[in-house]
């Protein structure tokens, strides 16, 4: 088991919660009583779980000189050592592969989602990350694409609003992610990612305080737009927007008193607050919607 564990911490399978929003449309949009849909959401979720650890794998090999400078990427198998070159390429493959296939088994557009979130992540990986600003958008990028599988990948159509805020929120953790490091490094950011080097405290934090509010605004206004209400037949998911205002803020707590932000999933899986709220979110979502 022991030599186990260095490659399952390699896919970081806690990531995985991330493909969480592939079930977005799936929640939202009245789509649980059909079993083959549900089919072919877990299908796609599963699909990007598979991916990421392939993109994982091969970020940690392109950044493993790099990680060995940061206090907590040091003990990442690569960095350490624990995991050769070879039988990484090997795993990355072989989860970019079964991926390939769960994807095909969802739709073809699933597919073609899958492929062009690894190809996006290739580009992130050899070179785009280097530039500020578009790698949080690409990161951001990242988690519409996984929506946009569980929406139009299986026939359902998605919500602007909900795809507006969705992108706000992903930018608000990746700005957030890029303020952890620099707190983490202490004025050695450059040295274990270039782009850091670009950033400020000043600067992320008002990309951070933007990205929160306008993340909120939306969130609210999708509660009570008209298409929303005749969607559902409710105006009471108004009601949800407590947890989300209290998640962020717990979030910008987390970033700046406890030194987290570096990993949202993690720190998701951690943190009782928050996972506490996102519950309380997830239960109030449903029994309104039910």
């Amino acid at each position: 088991m022991r030599g186990i564990l260095p490659y399952l911490k390699l896919m970081r399978p806690h990531q995985w919660v991330k493909s969480g929003f592939v079930f977005v449309g799936l929640l939202f949009g009245h789509g649980w009583h059909d079993a083959m849909l549900v089919h072919r959401v877990l299908m796609a979720a599963a699909a990007f779980s598979l991916a990421a650890s392939a993109v994982y794998i091969f970020n940690d090999l392109a950044d493993r000189e790099q990680d060995r400078e940061h206090p907590e990427k040091r003990h990442r198998p690569l960095a350490a050592g624990t995991v050769g070159v070879i039988q990484a390429l090997l795993l990355a493959g072989f989860c970019m592969l079964s991926a390939l296939m769960l994807s095909n088994d969802a739709s073809k557009t699933v597919l073609l989602i899958v492929l062009v979130y690894a190809l996006l992540n290739l580009a992130y990986s050899m070179g785009l990350k280097h530039i500020a600003l578009l790698d949080v958008f690409i990161i951001s990028t990242g988690f519409m694409l996984r929506i946009l599988a569980g929406t139009l990948g299986v026939g359902i159509a998605p919500s602007h609003w909900l795809l507006l805020c969705s992108l706000l929120l992903t930018l608000f953790l990746g700005f957030a992610k890029r303020r952890a490091e620099l707190n983490a490094l202490s004025g050695r950011g450059g040295r274990h990612r270039r782009v850091l080097d670009d950033y400020s405290p000043v600067l992320l934090d008002k990309l951070i305080s933007i990205c929160a509010a306008s993340a909120i605004v939306s969130y609210g206004l999708y509660t009570v737009s008209p298409e929303t209400v005749a969607m559902h037949g409710t105006t009471n998911l108004i009601y949800s927007v407590p947890f989300v205002i209290y998640g962020i803020f717990r979030y910008l707590f987390l970033l700046h008193r406890r030194s987290g932000g570096g990993d949202p999933a993690a720190m998701l899986l951690q943190d009782y607050h928050l996972l506490g709220t996102f519950a309380a979110w997830f239960i109030t979502i449903v029994a309104l919607l039910a």
